[in-house]
């Protein structure tokens, strides 16, 4: 190596090696994973090509390279604990990676690594290993062809190819589906970099020590592995290589700590101007630095991809690290928000190859601030109640917190499990995690939420890649498959007389199907719309000579194969049958009428919020739309209101509506919006709304009012909407607002529906629709009137019946004790018989009032001092509730005057 490289140079030299040997540069995903259920974020490189291994998907390039964002803190990939712990371990990381899909194998995928390191970058050949796979647990043959590779690369040691079993050199996806052996590239970093040295251990590649590091590995996807065990070799075989991009850059900088790199220069320096350490104050407690600087990047990172501190799922991750983040800053002095200015040092690291970053910055500034503000407020309180439970633990000689305690800790004070685990092995102790998981399950569950992950998808992929290798063989579809055109879904011309090319009952293939039966129809082409981007998918009916499926949904069951699924309601379709395919007009237009209006109340958010209220999740369908977006609090009746006008007023515009195909790297640049955990290929759909349009041809001439990437189905023009009416504003999650509003025929039941209640109402009050909100103000304003009437004559009619109650008073340990149960009363009137007994009692008096469930107690200071609170009266009789010593306000269930004979005693139990 001839000079320093900076990390940014780094990754650039990466992407431009394989840009030079033919491959496609290809931009990170976002960090939620678009389209995939089974993740709660992207947690490798190779995720973002998971349907094209699964063959759901195809590439229009056969080569790429990429710097893939990547978190791992939830599930089997998770990093939290060893964060701060050591020099290597992050929640957030970057993944560089080449990948071969179908196009070039071992030879050449080696011999390039071998270049990279030794030639571009210069490390040194002879401290370099490679492993290769050699199967320890049953009869997949030996990868000598990879060791072989290997041993020919211009000066590599071949003694350095090593040999390990299934652990480490195998890679699969899932428990069946594409696998393949691997191979990895390690390094010695020399005898000083042991941290075991001068100890027995295993020191070499794989060992226990530090000093051999894996720097990158190449999987070699070549067989398909069934339920049975059994492997078979795949037809296509591809390349997914992955290098950690901060152990590749500490590597290259000489460092022994990925904290010690130009990464993260910045923000220790931020911290270290905050804190007023030297450079070897920090190093000697660096554990709080390393976990605050990861935490700040991790929740900056998230927040430009749209996940705000919050309750649930990627939220409750976000908020987590943001409040471990402070809870670590506060062990080296940091009290005061300070999050944000850390944060300020990762968007300038980051903030040119990851734009993203720039373009949120306010947003990642304000959402740490706020949420270092709110976690202050109760950090407090919550963990000196979990040095309670600690301390309670210990007294009883246990060693486990219980997780449900722990939950309890959060859903009160806000202490994330993390912290409290954090905090319970500082002191040699720990908690229940399964615990704290079903407890917070229980709660989701009760508060309407639940689990988010689901299955792998693609489990038939294989099966249908079949069906279509055996239809193309026979002609009977081109090398693309079926032809996808949902833009044209609704010209009936464009679908009728096409061959039934297959139908599948019951994961089985049939020659015809029969009345009732639930089937997956294969056609040529189709015009119905796959669900995605939050737009359901269409319905319909494929319709023969003498039969009828009724079309309920629609999937890409893989690569090149889209299935219509339904059920025969008529006749006996049969595979050659002619047919056609009949998308649900009015529905659809109903879809369309919602979707366009969705873009129009996106931007005016943006106008009336700001342009941080970026969509986090939507919902479009015939009946109405719902779109989640972030925004700190909830908003005013005006702001709903001046979103509501806004929206009808680019309704009425009646601007045209353009949809144009281009590549995303074009409609990028040139501004359009990327929405919320959306996947996006390299060519995609805009989405044009023109507020001078210069004509009404579908052009992109024009000033645009809107333009987002979108590949769902539009209306042609604004006014189609019709009336547009917000019909909720509520909380999504923390962070997140949700709006539902329906458009077109919607709005006008909605608008019927409700001048209908109106005009009933006018009659019920006998007076005219234009009268009614003055004759409700006032009939409000008399209805108040004779609520202080009745209160004031209950009120009197209590305390006139204050005297006779005196006669119940019993003297206990020279305390006068009253309870008495009073019929009718409200709050305020307990609270005036309870200030009348203290009239009557100024020393040695205790008294508690019930009605219905309401309880007020009360007891003189002279009996405060001698040990009874007015709560301990409450409490005793078996009811709940506090407040000052001498007063105080609760509730009681059950038998009251059963409650009330416990008075006495509960007097003389406390009472010193």
């Amino acid at each position: 190596m001839t000079k320093k490289l900076t990390g940014n140079q780094i990754r650039q030299d990466f992407i431009d090696f394989f840009v030079e040997h033919g491959h496609t540069a290809v931009p990170s995903m976002s960090l939620v994973p678009g389209g995939d259920g089974t993740l709660l974020f992207t947690n490798s490189g190779m995720v973002q090509f998971k349907d094209v291994f699964i063959g759901t998907d195809k590439k229009p390039y056969t080569r790429a390279v990429d710097s893939q964002k990547c978190m791992r803190v939830a599930g089997k990939h998770n990093d939290l604990d060893d964060v701060g712990r050591d020099d290597t371990h992050h929640t957030f990381f970057e993944m560089l990676g080449n990948w071969s899909f179908g196009d070039y194998y071992k030879e050449e995928a080696i011999a390039w690594s071998w270049q990279l390191l030794t030639e571009v970058w210069g490390l040194p050949k002879d401290k370099l290993y490679a492993t290769c796979f050699r199967d320890d647990k049953g009869n997949v043959p030996q990868d000598d062809e990879a060791a072989d590779i290997w041993k020919k690369q211009p000066g590599f040691d071949p003694e350095h190819v090593l040999f390990f079993g299934r652990k480490e050199n195998f890679w699969q996806m899932a428990e069946t589906g594409p696998c393949g052996p691997c191979s990895e590239i390690h390094i010695d970093l020399g005898e000083e970099r042991d941290n075991l040295r001068g100890t027995d251990h295993v020191c070499g590649v794989n060992g226990e020590c530090t000093r051999y590091l894996e720097l990158w590995n190449n999987v070699f996807i070549q067989y398909n592995l069934f339920d049975d065990g059994r492997l078979e070799s795949l037809p296509a075989k591809h390349v997914d290589t992955g290098m950690g991009f901060e152990r590749i850059v500490s590597v290259l900088q000489g460092v022994d700590s990925n904290y010690k790199t130009d990464l993260f220069a910045g923000s220790l320096e931020v911290l270290r101007s905050l804190t007023g350490h030297s450079e070897k104050e920090m190093l000697e407690n660096f554990t709080p630095y390393r976990v605050v600087c990861d935490h700040v990047r991790s929740a900056s990172f998230l927040i430009a991809d749209g996940v705000v501190p919050g309750n649930a799922g990627r939220n409750y991750v976000a908020r987590m690290i943001v409040r471990r983040a402070a809870r670590f800053g506060s062990k080296i002095g940091l009290n005061e928000p300070f999050l944000a200015k850390v944060a300020q040092a990762v968007i300038d690291e980051y903030g040119d190859f990851y734009p993203e970053l720039k373009k949120a910055q306010p947003s990642i500034l304000d959402n740490l601030t706020r949420e270092e503000v709110r976690f202050a407020r109760t950090v407090e309180a919550g963990t000196a109640h979990l040095e309670n439970l600690l301390s309670e633990l210990r007294a009883s000689n246990q060693t486990v917190l219980d997780g449900h305690k722990a939950f309890d800790l959060y859903a009160t004070y806000g202490l994330p499990f993390e912290i409290s685990r954090d905090i319970a092995r500082e002191q040699g102790l720990d908690v229940d995690e399964v615990g704290f998981t079903t407890a917070k399950e229980e709660h989701a569950v009760a508060s309407g939420g639940g689990k988010a992950m689901g299955k792998l998808g693609g489990e038939d992929a294989e099966y249908f890649a079949g069906i279509l290798k055996d239809l193309q063989s026979k002609g009977k579809l081109g090398k693309d498959g079926v032809e996808y055109d949902p833009y044209n879904g609704t010209d009936i011309s464009r679908y009728s007389n096409l061959e039934v090319l297959a139908l599948v009952v019951d994961g089985q293939s049939v020659d015809s199907a029969k009345l009732d039966d639930q089937v997956e129809v294969i056609l040529p082409k189709t015009g119905f719309y796959i669900e995605a981007g939050g737009q359901v998918n269409d319905t319909g009916f494929i319709r023969g000579a003498d039969w009828e499926i009724e079309i309920t949904g629609i999937r890409r069951a893989s690569a090149g194969v889209i299935v219509h699924i339904g059920e025969v309601i008529s006749g006996q379709p049969k595979v050659g049958d002619k047919a056609a395919a009949e998308v649900d007009a009015t529905r659809r237009h109903d879809i369309m009428r919602n979707h366009t209006a969705t873009h129009l109340l996106h931007k005016a958010l943006h106008e009336i919020l700001s342009d941080q209220a970026k969509q986090a999740g939507s919902l479009v369908s015939p009946t109405h739309l719902r779109f989640d977006f972030n925004h700190p609090e909830a908003m005013t009746p005006d702001q709903i209101e001046r979103v509501e006008k806004m929206v009808n007023e680019a309704v009425a515009m009646d601007m045209p509506v353009v949809k144009v195909t281009k590549s995303l790297d074009e409609a990028k640049k040139e501004g359009a919006m990327a929405l919320f955990g959306e996947k996006y290929g390299e060519v995609v759909r805009t989405i044009s709304i023109l507020s001078s349009a210069g004509g009404l041809a579908p052009s992109e001439q024009g000033d645009k009012y809107s333009y987002e990437l979108c590949g769902g189905t539009h209306l042609e023009r604004t006014s189609d909407v019709g009336a547009f009416i917000i019909v909720s504003e509520s909380s999504a999650a923390a962070g997140v607002r949700r709006i539902e509003a329906v458009t077109g025929r919607g709005a006008y039941d909605l608008i019927q529906k409700r001048f209908k209640t109106l005009k009933q109402t006018a009659g019920s009050l006998k007076t005219s629709v234009d009268e009614v909100p003055a004759r409700v103000d006032a009939l409000q304003d008399e209805v108040s009137e004779l609520k202080k009437e009745l209160a004031n004559l209950r009120a009197q009619s209590a305390l006139s019946t204050f005297n006779s109650l005196l006669a119940n008073v019993q003297i206990v340990k020279e305390v006068n004790v009253l309870g008495a149960e009073i019929s009718n009363a409200d709050v305020d009137t307990l609270r005036s018989l309870a200030d009348k007994f203290r009239e009557k009692y100024p020393k040695n008096g205790a008294a508690l009032f019930v009605s219905g469930n309401t309880v007020i107690a009360t007891v003189t200071e002279d009996v405060v001092k001698r040990g009874v609170k007015a709560g301990d009266l409450i409490t005793g009789i078996g009811g709940k509730g506090g407040g000052r010593p001498n007063l105080a306000q609760g509730s009681l269930s059950g038998d009251v005057n059963e409650a009330l004979t416990k008075l006495p005693k509960v007097v003389e139990e406390k009472v010193k």
